[in-house]
């Protein structure tokens, strides 16, 4: 779907007339506050920007997407690297307006608005001592996150982000509303559980939740550069048998200037192991010997905090409005090779800003069958992520070189697969994102949207 002339101004005072949410123009007073998005380096004007205060407005727009023929970008908070929520001189549905949460704690579900943040769900949930599988960056929305199947330290004790989705309202391509669940539209809610936002806008999300806090045990052990090989591969024997109640991540990094790391490390390249422990307190401590004393950490902050404080506890070291770049790749195993290749970049990251963070999944995540929804990395052990981070524009082509660099050099200890949340290439990786599911999703594709209006994603192409 393409522009074919500019827009003239009574469409958009039609527009403007037919919904109950501002539509924003070039111009206006918030429209250029409306366009930015957390990673810097996407800049696109849209002809208009409409901001829904709920489901109708949203149908009314995508009605109007279709009757003009004219591109649609789909805004829930405009967290993903690859900017999909910004088009030119098309239309962005802004959904950040439509924020709810409500949360029933008697049958523990939540329903959840499109433009929630998981500091909104977190902070809902959480009053009554429940949570849901969420990411790691409270500013993330609930949409973009949801749709490309989710994860986080919940995960190995309580799936994906999208096992735990109940049901879905979605307006469709054809501007209806359409509610989808297991037994209702199962075909679409099987789509929408990894396919991003492919098959058409959620209104609502409806979610499973479960016992969680008020407090987990959760923190960073800090190491010095030159004890990472041993670090590591500690680090890798140990997660090979622990409890799913317990994830341990591994981060590459800057020593920011913390009271709890050793000043003689701050701002030296350092890696840190991040034990967090959901279940029991006493339990959790227990475990986590094994990791906290080992070796010669610089810095050890593990203590029992909310969960909610942990869930924001990396937001400033994830802040919008600097420039993004990140590659990733899943792991069944974690090689000896595989560490050595990873500790090549990893100790020689091209700017202090960039991480390079290695997630153990398992658990949970890995215990549904690859074709139960459309995400289909059940085979995940463990997930790179490549985590280039700059602000100068001119160092935009060394950056991305980086980690293009890493990637390729890890691929091959890889299973190509690719977290879809995770490109930030606006095509090309669908292969590796949808893998398995990818022909099945193309059909699915033809039944639902077979004009591609939703193209501003990782984009599955309807069947022929």
């Amino acid at each position: 779907m393409t522009l074919q002339a500019p827009l003239d101004d009574t469409a958009f005072e039609t527009l403007a007339r037919d919904v109950h949410g501002d539509v924003l123009r070039p111009g206006d007073a918030d429209y250029d506050e409306a366009r930015e998005i957390w990673n810097a380096m996407i800049d696109r004007r849209p002809a208009a920007i409409v901001r829904p205060t709920g489901t109708a407005d949203v149908m009314t727009t995508v009605e109007f997407v279709r009757e003009e023929d004219v591109p649609l970008a789909v805004k829930g908070n405009g967290h993903n690297v690859a900017g999909n929520a910004l088009c030119d001189d098309g239309i962005v549905i802004d959904l950040s307006r439509m924020s709810s949460v409500r949360v029933d704690p008697i049958a523990q579900t939540a329903r959840v608005g499109p433009g929630a943040t998981l500091a909104d769900v977190d902070h809902e949930t959480q009053a009554f001592g429940l949570a849901t599988p969420l990411g790691f960056v409270s500013e993330t929305g609930i949409s973009g996150l949801t749709l490309g199947g989710g994860f986080g330290y919940l995960s190995r004790r309580y799936g994906m982000t999208v096992d735990n989705l109940r049901s879905v309202d979605v307006v469709t391509a054809d501007g209806e509303l359409v509610h989808a669940n297991e037994e209702e539209n199962a075909d679409l809610f099987w789509g929408v559980r990894g396919g991003g936002g492919n098959f058409g806008i959620v209104t609502s999300f409806e979610f499973d939740l479960h016992e969680v806090g008020p407090d987990v045990l959760a923190g960073l052990i800090v190491y010095r550069a030159d004890d990472a090989p041993a670090v590591v591969r500690h680090w890798r024997d140990f997660v090979a048998d622990i409890p799913d109640e317990l994830t341990v991540w591994v981060v590459f990094l800057t020593a920011p200037p913390a009271p709890f790391i050793d000043e003689a490390s701050h701002g030296e390249p350092v890696v840190a192991v991040l034990p967090v422990h959901s279940g029991d307190l006493a339990e959790g401590w227990s475990l986590l010997e094994p990791l906290r004393s080992f070796g010669d950490p610089v810095g050890d902050n593990v203590e029992e905090r909310s969960y909610v404080a942990w869930q924001r506890f990396f937001d400033e070291a994830n802040a919008s409005g600097v420039r993004n770049y990140w590659k990733s790749l899943n792991f069944t195993e974690f090689s000896d090779e595989t560490i050595d290749t990873c500790l090549e970049y990893a100790l020689d990251r091209p700017t202090p800003e960039t991480k390079v963070a290695i997630a153990h999944m398992g658990g949970a995540t890995t215990r549904v069958p690859v074709d139960a929804t459309s995400y289909p990395h059940r085979d995940a052990e463990f997930l790179v992520n490549v985590q280039v981070r700059w602000e100068d524009p001119a160092r935009d082509e060394a950056c991305i070189a980086w980690a293009r660099a890493v990637y390729d050099d890890l691929l091959g200890y890889s299973t190509d697969g690719t977290y879809v949340n995770f490109i930030s290439e606006d095509t090309g990786e669908e292969a590796f994102a949808y893998r398995e599911n990818h022909d099945r999703l193309a059909e699915l594709k033809r039944t639902y949207d077979p004009e591609n209006v939703f193209r501003r994603n990782q984009n599955v192409e309807p069947a022929a």
